[in-house]
């Protein structure tokens, strides 16, 4: 490890550390506008100067400078500060005085090292330079006047979405950074490069003169738009959250965040349920909550009772309805609403066990019946990052663009039993091999014909476990610790002929097959299951409740109540407490805290945050077969649940960039 002095201070760096990163180690903070930690280094803004001896006697960029032995590095020199207050007086020679009317003010990194970093005035008289807006598509806004010529969206784009949609046209000044054809920016990460611009030029289009920083309450909470367990933070007023923005997690989510995920926003308040309804007639009535508790407790439906859980529910509030229901005395909980009814004995086999982080290692990888890109946008990131250490990549499924090479085998899930023999030579010499199985391979039997691909290839070694299962419902890992998985999955419950079927937020569900049942739906839209239902009893949606969730690889992390919910609308675990009174059963809880240590006295490793431990793989099952067609459950990335379906920024998104519609400007 080299040794290199900071300031007078010496201390020694990684090999392969660049001086930029020297500095750091020893505490020191460099301006920067181009360099990123997560995207290839750039070198061309030039903020980042210091002085470096032996050396050429002049500044230096130092994210692009190796660190070597018996370096001096100054960081506080005459000759820095005036190199860096000419790099700042540069580039805000083009800068328009737009901070008063930007989206990027207050938390805008060139307004900052101006501050820190510039001269006291200008001296520029000429004219500036100005650049035609450019249409991004409906959640970037640009004014590329602002542009700065940094290039992370450009290396955003080519580098980790693996699109390449953004880039730059022409030379010297007259250089433009827009997307190639001036399209939209179609892709499931596109608004990633909002939060990377350190100027105003690429902002947020729906949130655009909403809201300043400082007035905004910051909550930390747990996106619930796919499995992945995205860590976020929610920016709040009052009692409407305004925006939602990634937090760094290394482990899950690094620091980027899907589409969906990030502008869902607008869709927690339109549609929403405030007040209880009754189906009177036919047609469902405004009711109060006496009269909807009283309907409920007319029914007196003993052990005849079902629950279904959504997608987006939380643990918290499964278990608060598996409580009730066990009081009843029924064991009828089912999370999977479409149907499927996978193995949940060993939830080894149902887990994604290589970890996000160490996917990224692994040098052969079958995807069966996963369209990843749609599933979780930000797994096939990691995908990504594995094929450019060169890891070889198979899909079993209907072909689907991907952003790195893959070799596709079919859309016979049969495939598995007769693997082609570039397959096979792969996978025997491969170091780590993984399979990740997605929802539509596990509905034609792609985890046991996985187990037998897993014992064959060996993929559980001295520490590496390569077999994986990819979910994409943020509460379905979560259910399945908590029993919500029936043998025959939701085919028992209606074989069961219900009197009641309790719907958590449940939309998926063919509500025709429980005609004869009383459906009492607790949810916070007036989605496909609160049309369906005979007593419909307004939630609180994910931002408005303390919750516990579990991603797909079995981590357990925590979100936080950040508003209250609108009207009548109660925290889910309040109305199935009132369910038991009205219901005349105890189910041993006053409070919520109350509610959560029950839980995790049931469930240990609910209470403990990080990765569970679901113990080893199970065998093999000896009649394992796959067979059928696999066909994709999303058919729209945007619109996958009853937030998202409520958002008009969502709505248009997959009416313009996936289905082609457009849409005319104010002026045309």
């Amino acid at each position: 490890m080299p040794k290199v002095k900071v300031d007078g201070v010496e201390l020694e760096v990684p090999q392969g550390a660049t001086v930029l990163q020297a500095c750091e180690l020893a505490g020191k903070e460099i301006p920067r506008f181009c360099y990123h930690e997560r995207l290839s280094i750039a070198g061309n803004c030039r903020m980042c100067l210091v002085e470096v001896k032996p050396g050429p006697p002049k500044p230096q960029a130092s994210c692009a400078l190796p660190a070597s032995e018996g370096q001096e590095i100054r960081t506080d020199s005459e000759m820095v500060r005036k190199a860096r207050e000419g790099v700042m007086e540069f580039l805000l020679i083009n800068h328009p005085l737009d901070c008063p009317i930007c989206d990027q003010g207050g938390e805008c990194d060139l307004q900052d090292q101006s501050i820190a970093y510039g001269r006291g005035g200008s001296r520029y008289h000429e004219n500036k330079r100005a650049v035609t807006e450019k249409y991004m598509g409906p959640l970037i806004k640009t004014v590329m006047t602002r542009c700065i010529h940094c290039t992370r969206c450009v290396r955003f784009s080519e580098e980790i979405a693996g699109v390449d949609e953004i880039g730059a046209l022409y030379r010297g000044e007259n250089m433009q950074i827009t997307t190639y054809l001036e399209q939209a920016a179609a892709h499931e990460l596109s608004a990633n490069v909002i939060d990377l611009c350190p100027v105003g030029a690429l902002t947020s289009r729906p949130y655009a003169f909403e809201a300043r920083p400082w007035e905004l309450k910051k909550t930390l909470s747990i996106d619930v738009s796919d499995a992945v367990g995205s860590n976020i933070r929610v920016d709040s007023r009052g009692r409407e959250v305004l925006r939602i923005l990634p937090r760094v997690n290394d482990d899950v989510n690094e620091e980027w965040l899907t589409d969906k995920g990030r502008f869902c926003v607008d869709g927690l308040v339109r549609r929403r349920l405030d007040k209880p309804w009754l189906r009177v007639d036919g047609k469902l009535q405004a009711a109060s909550w006496q009269e909807a508790f009283a309907a409920i407790g007319k029914i007196n439906p003993g052990k005849a009772v079902a629950v279904i859980a959504g997608d987006i529910v939380d643990c918290e509030t499964m278990f608060a309805a598996k409580k009730l229901a066990n009081a009843l005395g029924s064991e009828l909980l089912e999370g999977r609403q479409t149907g499927l009814a996978y193995d949940c004995t060993n939830l080894a086999a149902v887990n994604f066990n290589t970890t996000f982080a160490e996917v990224e290692n692994a040098d052969a990888i079958l995807i069966v019946g996963s369209q990843v890109r749609d599933e979780a946008a930000l797994v096939n990131v990691r995908i990504r990052k594995a094929v450019k250490k060169g890891a070889k990549v198979f899909v079993v499924g209907p072909e689907w663009e991907t952003t790195y090479p893959a070799t596709f085998l079919g859309d016979d899930i049969a495939v598995m039993g007769k693997l082609p023999k570039d397959v096979n030579d792969a996978f025997k010499a491969a170091e780590r091999p993984a399979i990740i199985v997605g929802g539509a391979g596990a509905a034609k039997g792609g985890i046991e014909a996985g187990l037998a691909f897993a014992e064959k290839f060996k993929l559980v070694r001295d520490g590496w476990n390569g077999f994986n299962v990819l979910h994409f419902s943020a509460a379905r890992m979560g259910g399945l610790m908590l029993g919500y998985a029936q043998k025959g999955g939701i085919a028992d419950l209606v074989a069961a002929k219900p009197k009641m079927v309790i719907a958590l937020g449940a939309d998926e569900v063919d509500f025709t097959k429980f005609a004869d049942s009383m459906i009492v739906y607790i949810g916070h839209h007036g989605d496909k299951g609160a049309h369906a239902a005979d007593v419909v009893l307004p939630a609180s949606a994910f931002t408005e409740k303390d919750g516990t969730y579990v991603n797909t690889e079995g981590r357990v992390q925590y979100a936080e109540k950040a508003i209250f919910a609108p009207g009548d609308a109660r925290e889910d675990w309040t109305i199935l407490r009132a369910m038991a009174d009205a219901l005349g059963v105890s189910v041993g809880f006053d409070s919520f805290d109350e509610l959560r240590a029950a839980m995790i006295a049931e469930v240990p490793a609910l209470g403990t945050e990080g990765l569970a431990n679901y113990g080893a793989l199970p065998a093999a099952p000896k009649d394992a077969k796959a067979e059928g067609t696999i066909g994709y459950p999303i058919k729209d990335r945007y619109l996958t649940n009853a937030i998202c379906r409520a958002s008009p920024t969502l709505q248009r998104c997959s009416a313009e960039l996936l289905h082609g519609e457009t849409f005319a400007e104010a002026a045309e």
